[in-house]
């Protein structure tokens, strides 16, 4: 395979990221998806045959920037996140679930007009989430007595309950290269604000945009903008290695691959078989693009059980002492449990204000 490139901040090799074509739902598609969710946690999904389009994604992204360039009271009515994360101040709007195309928060009258859209491009994350949850199933080789290709995907049904899921837009200012204040709060784009190598105190093995966590729910999507990079993930051998936005292969199409990971809560559901991989994302050495991002959490509904998984691979799977393995082994606790308990290992969730969703800062 190729190797990604390494720049200053990456201290490791990272082979190139598998890059899966799933508009075919074929044995061979299954097997590599399960290969590299197990391998690395991470995987491109090629956005050639998705539902996505480029319109879609140019209309998706210039709503991020027209929503976050509204004043700061606008932005606490729809869950904005703002916290301090090594030394940047990281701006999240969350966006739970929505019903019939309606959000289920409060929504001021100024997005109203942007409702629809929102709420399309979120059923457009689920449809895909749910896509590669029964390929997931499929390649776990789930009997169909046992639920077969529906197996995950009837527990992430949103007509079964409320879940997790959550649309997140971000956006990050470095307070050492600006001040962060209210007033710019209301007027900046939604973005990661572009470092310029201009200070000596600059060091890209220090500045981060976004401090090292793996998240908590099924799968995340990410999408991104070309010529935007930042996100790396840990190694086996315990360094960092960059993700290219666009991979070799991908440059001439549409808009860059869709980049799925693999979360908590799935790879303890397959006792550690896939993984959920350590990420952080930093300040390109020497500058670079201001980096947009959008980000899907996917969740079970609340209420399900996460009994074990009718597979043989999982079944057999012995994971690591580190590895937060054995779904249904240690009682069969539910989806919205799992989130708190994450929550308490995180955040002394119970003991402290703590945020109710995950906290990625893709």
């Amino acid at each position: 395979m190729p190797v990604a490139s390494i720049n200053g901040n990456g201290q490791g090799h990272l082979p190139q990221l598998p890059i899966i074509d799933i508009s075919k739902s074929d044995r061979d598609t299954q097997a590599k998806l399960i290969d590299a969710a197990a391998t690395y946690g991470f995987v491109y999904i090629k956005s050639t045959g998705l539902e996505f389009s480029r319109e879609i994604m140019d209309q998706i992204f210039d709503l991020v920037c027209s929503v976050l360039s509204f004043p700061y009271f606008y932005h606490q009515l729809m869950s904005v996140v703002i916290t301090w994360i090594l030394q940047v101040a990281a701006q999240a709007l969350n966006f739970g679930e929505f019903s019939d195309g309606k959000a289920q928060q409060q929504m001021p009258k100024s997005l109203a007009s942007h409702e629809a859209n929102l709420s399309r491009f979120t059923d457009l994350c689920h449809g895909l989430c749910i896509k590669l949850l029964k390929l997931f199933a499929l390649g776990l080789n789930i009997h169909a007595d046992d639920g077969g290709e529906d197996w995950f995907s009837s527990r992430h049904d949103p007509s079964k309950g409320p879940s997790g899921c959550t649309l997140r837009l971000l956006y990050v200012r470095f307070p050492d290269r600006a001040m962060f204040s209210v007033s710019s709060a209301m007027t900046n784009k939604a973005q990661y604000p572009a470092l310029q190598k201009t200070s000596s105190d600059y060091d890209a093995t220090v500045d981060i945009r976004a401090g090292a966590h793996s998240d908590y729910g099924s799968l995340t999507l990410l999408f991104q903008r070309p010529f935007q990079p930042g996100l790396e993930i840990l190694t086996t051998q315990s360094t960092w290695a960059p993700v290219a936005v666009s991979p070799p292969g991908t440059e001439d199409d549409a808009f860059p691959p869709i980049l799925v990971n693999v979360a908590d809560l799935l790879s303890f559901w397959t006792n550690g078989l896939l993984k959920s991989t350590v990420h952080r994302v930093v300040f390109p050495e020497g500058g670079g693009e201001d980096r947009y991002s959008i980000a899907y959490f996917c969740h079970p509904v609340d209420e399900t059980k996460l009994v074990p998984v009718p597979s043989e691979m999982v079944r057999t799977r012995v994971p690591a002492v580190d590895e937060a393995g054995g779904g249904g082994g240690k009682g069969a606790i539910t989806a919205k449990e799992h989130l708190n308990n994450r929550l308490a290992a995180t955040f002394g969730w119970g003991k402290q204000n703590a945020p109710t969703r995950d906290w990625g800062l893709e």
